[in-house]
């Protein structure tokens, strides 16, 4: 009788035990639903990419067939879960990288690959963060803040570049610049002296 007594209290202990695990169980995902339904209004409130206006350059951009599927992506808001934000950071990051292929022939400058390097970085960081487990939300939303301001910088350089080249030359403005381009320069021969020995 005392061993089924044992058995029986046994059996309890461990009835009792697996609730409290149970229990404790769903109160983590509880708590862990709460905060990823937190991160994702975070990122869902925050998730405001700037349409970047052009002035001078519009033309220009017009064929830049790169430019304008990024342009596109950014106005596509994901809306379903944070997995719909991961995707569209992936797309971002790939029409980024793409962007680089086929500059015009005007924007070929080193300003304006320098922008669109920051802008990669900033674009590929929002895919880093937004991808990890322990997602920063807020780092996310300074992000998108930094890509907003990167666009616009990249907007406005290239309007300047289209405004200045269209800026008419004075008479004799092109062969001055040039005579100031210093790999045009003749060489100079340094010559050695010639010694003669004195006997």
């Amino acid at each position: 009788m005392k061993i089924h007594f044992s058995y029986i209290f046994f059996l309890l202990f461990f009835l009792v035990s697996c609730n409290d695990h149970a229990d404790k169980r769903i109160a983590e995902n509880i708590k862990e639903a709460k905060k990823k339904e937190l991160v994702f209004e975070t990122i869902n409130k925050g998730w405001k990419f700037t349409n970047p206006s052009l002035y001078n350059a519009q033309t220009e951009v017009n064929n830049w067939n790169e430019w304008r599927l990024l342009i596109n992506e950014l106005n596509e808001k994901p809306k379903t879960t944070i997995g719909a934000f991961q995707k569209k950071s992936k797309a971002l990051s790939k029409r980024i990288s793409d962007l680089n292929n086929n500059i015009p022939p005007p924007f070929f400058k080193p300003e304006i690959k320098s922008r669109i390097a920051v802008l990669t970085n900033k674009i590929n960081s929002i895919n880093l963060f937004i991808n990890l487990d322990a997602i920063p939300a807020q780092k996310v939303v300074t992000l998108i803040g930094d890509v907003n301001i990167e666009l616009i910088s990249l907007c406005q350089q290239m309007d300047e570049i289209i405004r200045k080249s269209n800026i008419p030359k004075e008479e004799g403005e092109s062969d001055m610049i040039k005579m100031l381009d210093t790999s045009r320069a003749v060489p100079t021969i340094k010559t050695q002296p010639i010694y003669q020995k004195i006997e």
